[in-house]
């Protein structure tokens, strides 16, 4: 079942960021949420994931949906290896052969498994957020900026190894960046600029 957006309306005190919003994302697909900054990108990824609640409109088709999230902050355990990690998101406990395959697949080195996510480096700790998500047993995977601080290599090894893994799921993720919506293969659907008050 496709995900619809029916005139969403979201304000912060006189800050009107969505306004009587609407959209269509559909089952298996790739959305890519593009905006200026403060145009409610993020704020329409919390909406969809029940984290916020609009103040009218209503979003349809995410009832009994398994979600999976990379938000813009990494949010790992951090007194918690690398490994440890991913496993949290995974019903049953994956092979350390899995974790390290998928591991070298997004450049993280094999000693970075075992590394206290405290220890490690932005770069590091956003791909393991990002292994983390797409190991959870998941319909739609939401992703905020998931490959921010990455190098230009690195990028696009992570987003070849994402599209794989997400190959047939709906993932509808927010960037500022067009050449990552067309690694992924993905529609660009364009947030309007709102009116300050």
């Amino acid at each position: 079942m496709a995900i619809e957006l029916v005139d969403v309306r979201k304000a912060y005190g006189q800050n009107v960021v969505l306004d009587r919003f609407s959209c269509q994302i559909e089952t298996g697909s790739v959305t890519c949420i593009m905006g200026s900054s403060g145009q409610g990108k993020t704020t329409l990824l919390r909406i969809m994931l029940g984290l916020e609640l609009p103040d009218s409109g209503k979003v349809v088709g995410m009832s009994d949906v398994r979600k999976s999230a990379v938000f813009q902050e990494d949010r790992l355990c951090e007194n918690l290896s690398a490994a440890a990690n991913i496993r949290l998101v995974c019903k049953a406990p994956p092979k350390a052969d899995w974790i390290a395959g998928s591991m070298s697949a997004v450049g993280l080195d094999p000693g970075c498994a075992t590394q206290t996510a405290r220890s490690m480096s932005g770069g590091q700790r956003r791909r393991v957020a990002l292994l983390r998500a797409l190991a959870a047993e998941y319909d739609v995977l939401f992703m905020d900026e998931p490959f921010k601080g990455l190098d230009a290599g690195t990028k696009e090894m992570v987003m070849l190894y994402a599209k794989e893994m997400s190959r047939g799921k709906t993932v509808v993720f927010v960037t500022h960046d067009e050449s990552e919506c067309g690694a992924m293969g993905g529609k660009v659907i364009a947030l309007p600029n709102q009116k300050r008050s």
